[in-house]
């Protein structure tokens, strides 16, 4: 044991995990995307530099080409979905932070000071102007140092950033990037559909974690939603209706009287019951509900009278009043097949209004049936597992 208490085995492992946190994740796109993006910032920057120096012309004394355009190149062909890299944060960040530079250079004449006051304000006011832009840091320190004045802001810095940007929007487009990268979704477009988190759920989540994060905020959600589904899909994407069905339920047939169907209802403690001809077809389903419109559920007043009404035979040849199952029974019945993923079954239940699914066999016969409570049970042991 150490003098802070700790083992000596706990002490390598606190070590390991603070020097692991130097070592640098993979980076997670394929070649493809690696060569596009080299390719991108090679020919960025050798148009900006071509038609930069026509516009310089021959003879000109002063620079035509900067620096922190090689990190701007990075992040507008390389993170083109970046809010860094969008088009008023390569412009502004770079323009702004360029003029930043040279009244800090005029007004502080310690350079060391200069400097950092540059930097700081650059920060501030890209913060402010929503054009926050990393190489923008180095601009307003490469002006503040090299005292170049106000016009250095138009031209390198300026025209530079614009004419890297325009090679980003051509290039991006050609090669499958969007680029401008839209970073608030239009009120008409279409939203994925929320699963186990909403957009304010999303909200909360980015004010508490309180950072700037090189990605939009749409574009994180969007991720969230598809890496919810890839996992809803890896859970219960294997999962068929045969699994968590209730094996041969009990059935009705189209003649059987409704105090038979009733009782067994009752009896079983179920609120639905499958119609089903001879050969185990289905023809129709009896719910608790058809009981309840028959007997008008909406009237209070003598529903007990109704009820038992409907359930007593007539022994009339002719009757208005159903006297069996058939008369009774919702035609139009869902089903699916025994076969069919679990996971299709999910809208149908949440969204169609549907309670109970009758399943089928490959013969069309009546082989089970699905509930809400099946389907909460399975999706529940799937997705937690006992030990």
């Amino acid at each position: 044991m150490n003098p802070d208490g700790q083992p000596p085995v706990a002490r390598f492992e606190g070590a390991t995990r603070f020097l692991a946190a130097f070592w640098p994740a993979p980076v997670r796109v394929d070649a493809h995307e690696r060569w596009r993006s080299v390719a991108g910032a090679g020919l960025g920057i050798l148009f900006t530099a071509l038609v930069s120096r026509w516009w310089a012309g021959a003879n000109a004394m002063g620079p035509w080409l900067v620096a922190p355009l090689g990190a701007s190149a990075v992040l507008v062909f390389a993170l083109p979905a970046s809010p860094m890299a969008q088009p008023w944060s390569v412009v502004g960040g770079n323009t702004l932070s360029a003029l930043v530079g040279a009244a800090c250079a005029m007004l502080v004449p310690d350079p060391a000071w200069a400097a950092a006051l540059a930097v700081a304000a650059a920060i501030a006011l890209m913060f402010a102007l929503r054009c926050l832009h990393p190489p923008g840091g180095a601009t307003a320190l490469l002006t503040s140092l090299g005292a170049v004045g106000f016009h250095f802001a138009a031209f390198p810095m300026f025209v530079n950033s614009l004419l890297l940007v325009v090679a980003g929007v051509v290039y991006n487009s050609l090669s499958g990037r969007r680029y401008p990268h839209a970073q608030v979704r239009a009120p008409h477009e279409p939203t994925a559909a929320p699963a186990r988190f909403s957009a304010v759920d999303l909200d909360a989540a980015l004010a508490h974690y309180n950072q700037v994060l090189d990605v939009s905020r749409d574009d994180l959600e969007e991720l969230l939603h598809h890496a919810e589904s890839a996992a809803y899909q890896r859970n219960f994407g294997s999962l068929r209706c045969g699994d968590i069905m209730t094996p041969e339920p009990i059935a009705v047939s189209f003649g059987t009287p409704l105090r038979e169907a009733w009782g067994l209802m009752r009896q079983h403690r179920i609120k639905a019951l499958p119609v089903v001809d001879r050969a185990r077809r289905i023809v129709g389903i009896v719910t608790v509900s058809d009981f309840m419109r028959h007997a008008e559920l909406d009237r209070h007043e003598g529903i007990g009278d109704r009820f038992r009404a409907l359930m007593r035979r007539s022994g009339a040849v002719h009757s208005d009043k159903p006297e069996v199952v058939g008369q009774l029974m919702t035609r139009e019945v869902r089903v699916a097949s025994i076969n069919r993923h679990v996971s299709e079954l999910v809208p149908l239940f949440s969204e169609g209004g549907h309670h109970h699914i009758p399943i089928i066999d490959t013969e069309r016969r009546l082989a089970g049936i699905i509930t809400e409570s099946d389907l909460v049970r399975a999706l529940h042991r799937v997705a937690r597992p006992a030990d």
